[in-house]
Parts: structure tokens; sequence; C-alpha cells
């Protein structure tokens, strides 16, 4: 099964990537940036006997390592199953 995963900061979080990014494209001569926000994707393959293993597996993942609970969202799709 192929797997993507979208982290993101939850609302409120300060995000110094974001607005570096932003100060940079706005010095580019790009105006009328409100906001930017940073995330991080993961794109993964799982040899899983169903989606519902599959994603119970996903969200361990993502509870112990790959998204931090405090201060970041994340959400996943199963593209294909391969089985």
């Amino acid at each position: 099964m192929q797997v993507k995963i979208f982290i993101t900061l939850k609302n409120g979080v300060v995000d110094p990537q974001g607005i570096t990014i932003k100060g940079a494209l706005e010095s580019l001569g790009y105006q009328g940036i409100a906001n930017i926000r940073l995330g991080k994707y993961i794109q993964m393959e799982l040899n899983s006997k169903s989606r519902e293993e599959a994603g119970k597996d996903i969200e361990e993942m993502c509870d112990k390592l790959l998204a931090n609970p405090v201060i970041e969202n994340y959400r996943y799709e199963i593209e294909k199953d391969s089985g």
C-alpha cells in the first residue's frame, strides 16, 4: 500500500521557517503573501494485510515518532492497495 503522510504545525504555533521564507519572497518582489506555514510530507510503502491494519500502523508511527503531537497535526492517505 502506498501511503502519504502530511504533517503540519497546529494553529497558534509560531513557524520561524515560514516567517523567514515569507520575508525572502517579499525581498524578491513577491507581494501579497499573507502567511506561509511549512510542514512535512512523508511517502512510504507498507505491506499490510488490510487498510485498517495500515491505518493503525500509520497512526502509531505518527504518534510515536513522525509527528510531535504537542505542536503538530497529521493526516494520511492510503493511495492504493497492492494486495
